[in-house]
Protein backbone atom coordinates (compact mmCIF):
# COMPACT_ATOMS: atom_id res chain seq x y z
CA UNK A 1 0.00 0.00 0.00
CA UNK A 2 1.30 3.72 -0.78
CA UNK A 3 1.59 6.07 1.88
CA UNK A 4 -0.95 9.08 1.36
CA UNK A 5 0.25 12.37 0.77
CA UNK A 6 -0.84 15.40 2.52
CA UNK A 7 -3.18 17.45 0.46
CA UNK A 8 -1.67 20.90 -1.07
CA UNK A 9 -4.02 22.84 0.69
CA UNK A 10 -6.55 21.97 3.62
CA UNK A 11 -9.47 21.08 1.76
CA UNK A 12 -11.77 21.83 4.86
CA UNK A 13 -15.09 20.37 5.32
CA UNK A 14 -17.93 19.85 3.20
CA UNK A 15 -20.94 22.06 4.88
CA UNK A 16 -23.39 19.58 6.61
CA UNK A 17 -26.51 20.70 5.51
CA UNK A 18 -25.36 20.32 2.00
CA UNK A 19 -23.88 17.15 2.10
CA UNK A 20 -27.12 16.06 3.69
CA UNK A 21 -29.07 17.43 1.48
CA UNK A 22 -27.49 14.98 -1.17
CA UNK A 23 -27.36 12.03 -0.02
CA UNK A 24 -30.96 11.98 1.00
CA UNK A 25 -31.83 12.64 -2.61
CA UNK A 26 -29.40 10.31 -3.72
CA UNK A 27 -30.47 7.39 -1.56
CA UNK A 28 -34.48 8.57 -1.77
CA UNK A 29 -33.60 8.32 -5.77
CA UNK A 30 -32.03 4.68 -5.12
CA UNK A 31 -34.23 2.77 -3.13
CA UNK A 32 -37.55 4.77 -2.51
CA UNK A 33 -39.57 1.71 -0.98
CA UNK A 34 -36.18 0.08 0.36
CA UNK A 35 -33.86 -2.56 -1.31
CA UNK A 36 -35.52 -5.10 -2.35
CA UNK A 37 -33.13 -7.12 -3.24
CA UNK A 38 -31.15 -7.37 -0.16
CA UNK A 39 -34.50 -7.92 1.84
CA UNK A 40 -35.62 -10.56 -0.19
CA UNK A 41 -32.78 -12.60 -0.80
CA UNK A 42 -30.15 -11.29 2.47
CA UNK A 43 -30.60 -12.67 5.71
CA UNK A 44 -31.21 -9.66 8.25
CA UNK A 45 -28.87 -11.35 10.78
CA UNK A 46 -26.16 -11.33 7.68
CA UNK A 47 -23.03 -9.25 8.52
CA UNK A 48 -20.00 -7.58 6.04
CA UNK A 49 -16.78 -6.21 6.00
CA UNK A 50 -16.60 -4.53 2.89
CA UNK A 51 -13.65 -2.40 1.56
CA UNK A 52 -13.54 0.15 -0.48
CA UNK A 53 -10.52 -0.28 -3.10
CA UNK A 54 -9.01 1.37 -6.01
CA UNK A 55 -8.96 0.13 -9.24
CA UNK A 56 -6.70 2.60 -10.26
CA UNK A 57 -4.00 5.31 -9.22
CA UNK A 58 -5.35 8.70 -8.51
CA UNK A 59 -5.87 11.59 -5.23
CA UNK A 60 -8.93 10.87 -2.89
CA UNK A 61 -11.93 13.13 -2.33
CA UNK A 62 -15.04 11.79 -0.41
CA UNK A 63 -13.66 9.86 2.58
CA UNK A 64 -16.36 12.00 4.18
CA UNK A 65 -19.26 11.48 2.46
CA UNK A 66 -18.43 7.99 2.36
CA UNK A 67 -19.12 7.64 5.83
CA UNK A 68 -21.99 10.33 6.07
CA UNK A 69 -23.71 7.79 3.13
CA UNK A 70 -22.93 4.73 5.34
CA UNK A 71 -23.98 6.37 8.60
CA UNK A 72 -27.23 8.00 7.12
CA UNK A 73 -28.53 3.99 5.83
CA UNK A 74 -27.25 2.62 9.17
CA UNK A 75 -25.71 4.67 12.54
CA UNK A 76 -24.59 1.15 13.41
CA UNK A 77 -22.28 0.75 10.56
CA UNK A 78 -18.37 1.05 11.57
CA UNK A 79 -16.38 2.47 9.07
CA UNK A 80 -13.13 3.54 8.84
CA UNK A 81 -11.15 5.27 6.34
CA UNK A 82 -7.83 4.51 6.10
CA UNK A 83 -6.62 7.55 3.13
CA UNK A 84 -7.37 11.34 4.14
CA UNK A 85 -9.25 13.40 1.64
CA UNK A 86 -6.09 14.81 -0.85
CA UNK A 87 -4.28 11.89 -0.25
CA UNK A 88 -2.49 9.98 -3.32
CA UNK A 89 -3.04 6.40 -3.76
CA UNK A 90 -2.17 3.57 -5.88
CA UNK A 91 -4.07 1.03 -7.98
CA UNK A 92 -4.78 -1.79 -5.06
CA UNK A 93 -5.04 0.52 -2.37
CA UNK A 94 -7.48 0.08 0.56
CA UNK A 95 -8.85 3.40 1.16
CA UNK A 96 -11.97 2.65 3.64
CA UNK A 97 -13.33 -0.31 5.36
CA UNK A 98 -17.06 -0.49 6.55
CA UNK A 99 -18.19 -3.06 8.80
CA UNK A 100 -21.77 -4.09 9.96
CA UNK A 101 -25.08 -5.20 8.76
CA UNK A 102 -24.86 -6.56 5.07
CA UNK A 103 -28.33 -5.33 4.05
CA UNK A 104 -27.35 -1.61 5.17
CA UNK A 105 -23.72 -1.95 3.50
CA UNK A 106 -25.50 -3.23 0.45
CA UNK A 107 -28.20 -0.86 0.55
CA UNK A 108 -25.44 1.96 0.69
CA UNK A 109 -23.02 0.74 -1.66
CA UNK A 110 -23.90 2.59 -4.87
CA UNK A 111 -25.27 6.05 -4.01
CA UNK A 112 -21.27 5.94 -1.62
CA UNK A 113 -19.35 4.91 -4.72
CA UNK A 114 -20.86 7.25 -6.99
CA UNK A 115 -20.36 10.35 -5.24
CA UNK A 116 -16.66 9.50 -4.15
CA UNK A 117 -15.81 7.84 -7.52
CA UNK A 118 -17.04 11.25 -9.13
CA UNK A 119 -15.08 13.51 -6.51
CA UNK A 120 -12.61 11.53 -6.79
CA UNK A 121 -12.06 12.09 -10.57
CA UNK A 122 -12.33 15.58 -10.01
CA UNK A 123 -9.52 15.77 -7.77
CA UNK A 124 -7.36 13.70 -9.65
CA UNK A 125 -7.99 15.37 -12.72
CA UNK A 126 -7.28 18.53 -10.72
CA UNK A 127 -4.70 17.53 -9.50
CA UNK A 128 -2.92 17.08 -12.95
CA UNK A 129 -3.83 20.53 -13.58
CA UNK A 130 -1.78 22.17 -10.75
CA UNK A 131 1.04 20.11 -11.36
CA UNK A 132 0.95 21.54 -15.15
CA UNK A 133 1.34 25.43 -13.83
CA UNK A 134 3.69 24.61 -10.56
CA UNK A 135 5.91 27.12 -10.81
CA UNK A 136 3.89 29.81 -12.92
CA UNK A 137 2.40 31.71 -9.58
CA UNK A 138 -1.09 30.61 -10.98
CA UNK A 139 -4.01 29.44 -9.38
CA UNK A 140 -6.01 26.77 -11.37
CA UNK A 141 -9.99 27.68 -10.68
CA UNK A 142 -12.87 25.69 -10.82
CA UNK A 143 -16.07 27.60 -12.25
CA UNK A 144 -20.04 26.99 -12.00
CA UNK A 145 -20.02 24.30 -14.28
CA UNK A 146 -21.04 21.85 -11.63
CA UNK A 147 -23.29 19.54 -11.07
CA UNK A 148 -26.63 20.51 -10.56
CA UNK A 149 -27.06 19.71 -6.68
CA UNK A 150 -23.59 18.70 -5.89
CA UNK A 151 -21.25 21.71 -6.42
CA UNK A 152 -20.40 21.44 -2.59
CA UNK A 153 -19.15 18.23 -3.34
CA UNK A 154 -17.58 19.10 -6.62
CA UNK A 155 -16.00 22.22 -5.08
CA UNK A 156 -14.72 20.11 -2.32
CA UNK A 157 -13.27 17.86 -4.44
CA UNK A 158 -11.63 20.50 -6.75
CA UNK A 159 -9.45 21.51 -3.32
CA UNK A 160 -8.87 17.99 -2.44
CA UNK A 161 -7.05 18.15 -6.00
CA UNK A 162 -5.30 21.51 -4.72
CA UNK A 163 -6.90 24.07 -6.81
CA UNK A 164 -8.99 27.01 -5.34
CA UNK A 165 -12.39 27.51 -5.96
CA UNK A 166 -14.16 30.41 -7.77
CA UNK A 167 -17.65 32.35 -6.52
CA UNK A 168 -19.81 29.84 -4.78
CA UNK A 169 -23.05 31.13 -6.11
CA UNK A 170 -24.39 34.11 -8.14
CA UNK A 171 -24.74 35.80 -4.62
CA UNK A 172 -21.46 35.95 -3.73
CA UNK A 173 -20.09 38.23 -5.88
CA UNK A 174 -20.24 40.52 -8.89
CA UNK A 175 -19.40 38.98 -12.17
CA UNK A 176 -20.11 40.66 -15.52
CA UNK A 177 -19.92 38.53 -18.40
CA UNK A 178 -20.33 38.80 -21.77
CA UNK A 179 -24.12 38.65 -21.74
CA UNK A 180 -23.92 41.06 -19.27
CA UNK A 181 -22.14 43.69 -21.46
CA UNK A 182 -24.43 42.86 -24.22
CA UNK A 183 -27.61 43.99 -22.17
CA UNK A 184 -25.07 47.36 -21.22
CA UNK A 185 -24.90 48.40 -24.67
CA UNK A 186 -27.89 47.85 -25.75
CA UNK A 187 -28.73 49.96 -22.94
CA UNK A 188 -26.28 52.87 -23.60
CA UNK A 189 -24.78 52.22 -20.51
CA UNK A 190 -20.55 52.61 -21.05
CA UNK A 191 -18.86 50.00 -19.62
CA UNK A 192 -16.60 52.27 -17.56
CA UNK A 193 -19.55 54.34 -15.95
CA UNK A 194 -21.41 50.43 -14.70
CA UNK A 195 -18.68 49.78 -12.78
CA UNK A 196 -18.22 52.71 -11.42
CA UNK A 197 -21.29 52.71 -10.90
CA UNK A 198 -21.78 49.56 -9.14
CA UNK A 199 -18.41 50.31 -7.05
CA UNK A 200 -20.53 52.97 -5.62
CA UNK A 201 -23.51 50.36 -4.85
CA UNK A 202 -21.15 47.66 -3.79
CA UNK A 203 -18.82 49.04 -1.28
CA UNK A 204 -15.35 47.88 -0.43
CA UNK A 205 -16.83 44.04 0.59
CA UNK A 206 -17.80 42.70 -2.69
CA UNK A 207 -15.55 41.41 -5.14
CA UNK A 208 -16.24 43.20 -8.78
CA UNK A 209 -14.95 41.20 -11.49
CA UNK A 210 -15.47 41.76 -15.42
CA UNK A 211 -14.76 39.53 -18.47
CA UNK A 212 -13.67 40.95 -21.66
CA UNK A 213 -13.19 39.71 -24.85
CA UNK A 214 -10.69 41.87 -26.38
CA UNK A 215 -7.42 43.83 -26.06
CA UNK A 216 -9.31 47.54 -26.42
CA UNK A 217 -11.69 46.43 -23.84
CA UNK A 218 -8.69 46.32 -21.08
CA UNK A 219 -7.85 49.46 -19.81
CA UNK A 220 -11.37 51.03 -19.52
CA UNK A 221 -12.49 47.92 -17.11
CA UNK A 222 -8.99 48.29 -15.06
CA UNK A 223 -9.42 52.17 -14.94
CA UNK A 224 -12.79 51.64 -13.35
CA UNK A 225 -11.51 49.74 -10.54
CA UNK A 226 -12.40 46.52 -10.68
CA UNK A 227 -10.89 43.93 -8.98
CA UNK A 228 -10.16 40.92 -11.26
CA UNK A 229 -10.71 41.40 -14.95
CA UNK A 230 -11.36 38.20 -17.03
CA UNK A 231 -9.69 38.02 -20.42
CA UNK A 232 -11.70 35.33 -22.23
CA UNK A 233 -10.71 33.03 -25.10
CA UNK A 234 -7.80 35.32 -25.68
CA UNK A 235 -4.24 33.46 -27.52
CA UNK A 236 -1.03 33.04 -25.60
CA UNK A 237 0.55 36.29 -27.05
CA UNK A 238 -2.51 38.03 -26.36
CA UNK A 239 -2.62 36.85 -22.67
CA UNK A 240 0.58 38.37 -22.38
CA UNK A 241 -0.18 41.46 -23.76
CA UNK A 242 -3.35 42.52 -21.62
CA UNK A 243 -1.35 41.42 -18.10
CA UNK A 244 1.12 43.64 -19.29
CA UNK A 245 -1.54 46.59 -19.80
CA UNK A 246 -3.58 45.43 -16.32
CA UNK A 247 0.42 46.37 -14.86
CA UNK A 248 -0.90 45.01 -11.71
CA UNK A 249 -3.92 47.20 -11.25
CA UNK A 250 -6.07 44.25 -10.97
CA UNK A 251 -5.89 40.30 -10.52
CA UNK A 252 -5.71 39.01 -14.44
CA UNK A 253 -8.14 35.79 -15.01
CA UNK A 254 -7.48 33.62 -17.93
CA UNK A 255 -10.62 31.93 -18.85
CA UNK A 256 -11.46 29.50 -21.85
CA UNK A 257 -9.90 27.03 -24.16
CA UNK A 258 -7.74 25.71 -21.03
CA UNK A 259 -6.71 22.30 -21.24
CA UNK A 260 -3.96 19.88 -20.05
CA UNK A 261 -2.39 20.58 -23.29
CA UNK A 262 -2.54 24.10 -23.01
CA UNK A 263 -2.66 25.35 -19.14
CA UNK A 264 1.15 25.92 -18.92
CA UNK A 265 1.01 28.36 -21.63
CA UNK A 266 -1.76 30.04 -20.65
CA UNK A 267 -0.12 29.92 -17.05
CA UNK A 268 3.23 31.46 -18.10
CA UNK A 269 1.72 34.18 -19.39
CA UNK A 270 1.95 35.49 -16.20
CA UNK A 271 -2.49 35.61 -15.18
CA UNK A 272 -2.97 35.51 -11.54
CA UNK A 273 -5.94 32.90 -12.53
CA UNK A 274 -6.75 30.26 -14.67
CA UNK A 275 -10.10 29.10 -14.32
CA UNK A 276 -11.09 25.11 -16.23
CA UNK A 277 -14.66 24.10 -16.04
CA UNK A 278 -13.36 20.99 -17.40
CA UNK A 279 -12.39 20.31 -13.83
CA UNK A 280 -15.83 19.52 -13.17
CA UNK A 281 -17.94 18.94 -15.79
CA UNK A 282 -15.90 16.81 -17.54
CA UNK A 283 -13.75 14.82 -15.15
CA UNK A 284 -14.07 10.94 -15.43
CA UNK A 285 -15.56 9.21 -12.47
CA UNK A 286 -12.14 7.17 -11.29
CA UNK A 287 -12.60 3.45 -11.00
CA UNK A 288 -13.29 2.08 -7.27
CA UNK A 289 -15.13 -0.71 -5.90
CA UNK A 290 -16.47 -2.19 -3.21
CA UNK A 291 -15.20 -5.73 -2.40
CA UNK A 292 -17.98 -7.15 0.20
CA UNK A 293 -16.86 -10.50 2.87
CA UNK A 294 -20.47 -11.41 3.69
CA UNK A 295 -20.99 -13.57 7.41
CA UNK A 296 -24.31 -15.17 7.25
CA UNK A 297 -25.26 -16.50 10.34
CA UNK A 298 -24.52 -20.29 9.82
CA UNK A 299 -20.80 -18.84 9.96
CA UNK A 300 -20.21 -19.64 6.23
CA UNK A 301 -18.28 -16.71 4.66
CA UNK A 302 -18.58 -15.78 0.45
CA UNK A 303 -16.86 -13.43 -0.99
CA UNK A 304 -18.93 -10.99 -3.15
CA UNK A 305 -16.91 -8.75 -5.73
CA UNK A 306 -19.49 -5.35 -5.99
CA UNK A 307 -18.92 -2.98 -8.50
Amino acid sequence: MTTATSPVLDPGTIPPHALRRVIDTALEEDAPWGDVTSETLIPASATATATLAAREPGVLAGGEVFVAVMHAVDPGLVVSVAVRDGGVFAAGDVLATVTGSARSVLRAERVALNLVQRMSGIATLTARYVDAVTGTGARVVDTRKTTPGLRALERHAVRCGGGHNHRTSLSDAVLAKDNHLAVLLAEGVGIGDAIRAARQRLGHTVHLEVEVDRLDQVEAVVAAGVDTIMLDNFTVPMLEEGVALVAGRALVEASGGVSLDTVAAIAATGVDIVSVGALTHSARALDLGLDVDVDVAAGRAVDVPLG
